[in-house]
């Protein structure tokens, strides 16, 4: 992994989230502006970045091989990341609902705004690839696991299934079937998913910078332990342990470097979001993401190289 590209990509996020604060700062996000722009990142961006991948890359065994590989080990890492948060909880006085929140805030990082971009910018389109194999793994654990934690009864139901069928994962299935068949689309098309996959990385930066503001206006009361568990686990223990397994494995290069920069992501973007729809604690689940964005520019560099360091 070359370090210097890695730090000037965590730079350039750093000033796009800045520039998006200023933006929020003069002109505050309203729900429908909030709304635009995630449309546009994850059914715009987001599905061209994966076609993208898909189209410049050329499909074959060994691919597909890789392609089922970082799926299952995406479950696996996935649930295992909400297992250490949990885990990590019981240390705290919560009730357990509180702790099942920390866990799902410990365990599922943010792999489609931020990581699919950055994985697209270390790796090429292979990269971007298998990065979004990656996040829908994270997606499956999300509306199954997740959402079981999250309700009183500990159950979920097929109907939450169907959040799966969204527009990035009917890309990847889009994809992959046109590669298989050998499909490929005239080159004004590939310049066109080219051209609007570079908007999800700047957008995505600038929806979070722009996010700032909001939560600074509406000072949130938050405790420190309670924000510094799931920070923790979530950008420390789990990207470190899980470099720790990985140097212990005989996988391909390809799967463990972009293993390496998902797992170091912060806390996914959705959890706010989900935590309003089953009633739990939103406000932590929008703080522990914009604080632990903001902190994973420096911890992405750092996990990354000290997984580097284990891989060696």
């Amino acid at each position: 992994m070359e370090f210097q590209t890695l730090q000037q990509s965590v730079l350039i996020m750093a000033v796009i989230i800045g520039i998006g604060s200023l933006i929020g700062y003069r002109q505050p996000l309203t729900a429908d502006s909030r709304q635009l722009v995630i449309t546009i990142i994850v059914n715009v961006a987001m599905p061209c970045i994966i076609l993208d991948g898909i189209f410049r890359t050329q499909i074959d065994q060994q691919l597909l091989v890789q392609i089922f590989a970082i799926f299952a080990i995406s479950v696996i890492l996935n649930c295992l990341g909400i297992f250490l948060g949990w885990a990590g909880a019981r240390a705290l006085p919560l009730p357990a609902k509180k702790r099942r929140e920390i866990a799902i805030l410990s365990g599922l990082g943010n792999t489609g705004f931020i990581g699919l971009p950055l994985c697209a910018a270390l790796f090429g389109p292979k990269g971007a690839l298998l990065a979004a194999i990656f996040d829908a793994g994270v997606d499956v654990v999300l509306w199954t696991v997740g959402v079981m934690m999250l309700q009183e009864k500990g159950s979920f139901s097929l109907k939450g299934l169907k959040t799966l069928v969204n527009i990035p994962m009917l890309a990847i299935v889009f994809g992959l079937g046109s590669a298989l068949v050998g499909f490929a689309p005239p080159e004004p098309v590939k310049q066109l998913f080219g051209t609007l996959a570079k908007l999800a990385s700047p957008l995505a930066m600038m929806y979070i910078g722009m996010l700032l503001p909001l939560f600074l206006r509406n000072k949130p009361q938050v405790s420190l332990p309670l924000l510094g568990m799931p920070l923790a686990f979530k950008l420390f223990v789990f990207p470190l342990l899980t470099a720790l397994l990985l140097s212990l494995s005989s996988l391909d290069r390809d799967i463990v470097s972009v293993t390496l920069v998902q797992v170091a992501m912060p806390t996914l973007t959705l959890a706010s979001i989900l935590f309003g729809r089953y009633k739990a604690d939103e406000e932590m689940g929008a703080m522990t993401t914009v604080f632990s964005t903001l902190l994973a520019l420096l911890t992405i560099p750092a996990v990354l190289l000290m997984g580097n360091w284990l891989l060696h």
